[in-house]
């Protein structure tokens, strides 16, 4: 990658990309042309090969059966895991970021192999499906403001000992084991189960997804004052006595 161009990839919309999650790959690709820089978008369709020579990935969520396909192709394929050996950024929302994991219960009830890319594991959880707005805490490493978004789920994801939690919830399951924690990362992996999409609700994730791409710092500043308004209104919206 050039000082001032960036390829971003937006993974399988044919099959995961539910709950307006494709919103995120428009607001990485607005934050970073105003920034000055060179953006070619490629989207991926699952027939198709996964390109290793992208800077950041976005993967989205999907009903059970897509996610099961989706997941397959992505381990035949294995241009995700080279492109992560390469130094690629990835970002995946509720199925994509089961896919991430080791293996997660597809829609047949079996335990399907995962890309390995994020050290955890999903299993069907056995209590009320999680579903609601969220609002948490993001790890204070990412050095980011709270996280808000909205959760629909079974899934019950079991962090291992390489993956560290991406936030812990105030309000909302996450990922559903009782202990708090949302979504996991490591140096250059991340999931959430947060729609809204999620980079709407927390364009700062974006900044983030930038600067590890680019390999800086800091970005130019930019006006946020719509994100701004649309965040603290659902905030306020989440936190409000029922």
């Amino acid at each position: 990658m050039s000082d001032n161009s960036l390829r971003l990839v937006w993974v399988y919309p044919d099959l995961l990309s539910t709950y307006g999650d494709q919103g995120n790959v428009l607001v990485v690709e607005r934050r970073a042309r105003q920034r000055g820089l060179d953006v070619q978008r490629v989207d991926v369709r699952s027939d198709q090969p996964i390109p290793t020579s992208g800077d950041i990935y976005l993967i989205g969520g999907g009903e059970d059966r897509p996610q099961r396909l989706a997941a397959e192709r992505l381990l035949r394929d294995g241009g995700l895991e080279r492109a992560v050996s390469n130094g690629a950024i990835v970002f995946s929302v509720c199925a994509g970021y089961q896919i991430l994991g080791n293996e997660f219960v597809n829609d047949m009830g079996e335990r399907q192999q995962g890309l390995g890319l994020l050290d955890v594991v999903t299993v069907r959880g056995e209590g009320e499906r999680c579903v609601g707005d969220v609002l948490a805490d993001i790890d204070p490493r990412l050095n980011l403001p709270p996280l808000t978004g909205f959760e629909n789920h079974q899934g019950v994801t079991h962090l291992g000992p390489t993956a560290k939690p991406f936030a812990r919830t105030r309000l909302g399951r996450g990922n559903g084991t009782g202990d708090g924690t949302e979504g996991a990362y490591n140096d250059t992996v991340f999931g959430t189960y947060m729609h809204g999409p999620v980079m709407a609700r927390n364009p700062l994730i974006a900044d983030l997804l930038l600067k590890l791409a680019l390999d800086v710092n800091a970005l130019p500043a930019i006006d946020d004052r719509w994100y701004d308004a649309l965040r603290a209104e659902r905030i306020a919206a989440a936190t409000q006595p029922a």
